[in-house]
């Protein structure tokens, strides 16, 4: 495992870091074999950013005893409402939450402090010039909170993170989906100081965030890497073309300023897929031959199983539909194991009112209700 400097923090954290979001719904003896196996390839960093409690308390069981040995990116902002993910500015259930994080993962401090999914400037004016971040303040000089970062998916609030002089780590959504106009084969021209038209390249806003956070001494640490697994098929990748875990990695990794990639695994399998990379052979690596000669480029629209679309009224998990929707629907029929998590949920498709609250809060422009319609025919009769 290789080792970068995160940002100005003094921190070393592995180039591979352990995204937990897919943990969450496994055992404690699944979550503690993945970690259990992170641990031994040399990951020392995690993101928890789930509010959900159970989660919590496997991933503090798995890193018990050895606390000293991982970095924790916790969230401050994300909690758990009547049995739902709910992102809140509410100072009371945002310090009840962060207490919770604390105690579930058995820790006195939280290594890197997020202020969780601020993706709109207002939001993140209203976060830095108020009560939210005079608390995660009193946390940093408490030592309770040893860095403040921010979580977001938006160039423009991560570049006044980038600037504000306060916030030491963004968790930023890097993959080349989201970064990508038409591509080339040479990946140090992603870095040229012009381009030729033809080339294409990263969006300029995102290419100035890069460059932003690597002169102001700022880490990125990258979610969404995988685009939720939608890459690895070129029936769902907006390119048209599959890429592997090994090439979306060396992508997220060659953007200036990344220190480490939360690679989202919910199984060792998936695990030693991501840890691969630290082997693979450049050709291995290389993103830029596959997506030069992809047909398409664009991305929008395309769940990525964030959550953000939580909380929903009618209490359904939209993010997990959508998923078992897209996994139906990549094969000819619907898989049994599919049907089987489709019936255990508590709320699904059929439950959803069209309220468009869930649209409203994506990221990312997905037509929700009409995934939502689209699911409940897909899954008619299996609940």
């Amino acid at each position: 495992m290789r080792y970068r400097h995160l940002g100005k923090t003094g921190l070393l954290v592995s180039e591979i870091g352990l995204g937990a979001e897919w943990l969450q719904g496994r055992s404690a003896d699944e979550v503690k074999a993945v970690v259990d196996l992170a641990a031994d390839c040399g990951i020392n960093i995690v993101d928890c950013w789930m509010s959900e409690p159970n989660v919590r308390s496997n991933l503090g069981a798995a890193i018990s005893g050895r606390r000293a040995d991982w970095i924790i990116q916790g969230h401050l902002g994300s909690t758990w409402q009547d049995g739902q993910y709910v992102r809140s500015r509410d100072m009371e259930k945002v310090r009840e939450a962060f207490d919770d994080l604390l105690v579930r993962m058995q820790t006195d401090h939280i290594d890197l402090g997020m202020i969780h999914y601020v993706d709109e400037a207002a939001d993140y004016r209203s976060v830095m010039e108020g009560e939210f971040i005079a608390y995660a303040r009193s946390l940093k000089k408490a030592g309770v909170i040893r860095h403040l970062g921010m979580s977001t998916h938006n160039p423009a609030v991560a570049k006044m993170a980038a600037q504000s002089g306060e916030i030491e780590v963004i968790l930023f959504s890097i993959n080349p989906a989201f970064d990508l106009l038409p591509a080339t084969e040479d990946v140090n021209t992603y870095f040229a100081e012009t381009y030729d038209e033809s080339l294409g390249g990263i969006a300029p806003e995102r290419e100035e965030l890069y460059r932003l956070c690597e002169q102001c001494g700022v880490a990125l640490t990258v979610m969404k890497g995988f685009g939720g697994g939608r890459l690895f098929s070129p029936k769902t990748s907006p390119f048209g073309v599959a890429l592997t875990p090994v090439q979306c990695i060396h992508y997220a990794l060659t953007r200036p300023a990344v220190a480490s990639i939360m690679a989202g695994c919910g199984t060792s399998e998936e695990l030693k897929a991501a840890v691969a990379y630290e082997t693979a052979s450049e050709e291995e690596r290389d993103y830029a031959t596959v997506l030069a000669g992809a047909p398409h480029h664009a991305y929008f629209g395309q769940c990525t199983y964030c959550g953000h679309c939580a909380p929903c009224p009618s209490g359904i998990d939209v993010a997990m539909v959508h998923k078992l929707y897209d996994l139906a629907v990549m094969q000819e029929g619907v898989p049994e194991s599919v049907r089987d998590h489709y019936r255990t949920l508590s709320a699904s498709a059929e439950d959803c009112i069209a309220c468009g609250s869930c649209e409203e809060r994506c990221p990312f422009g997905v037509h929700v209700v009409e995934r939502m319609e689209k699911a409940k025919d897909l899954f008619s009769g299996i609940r």
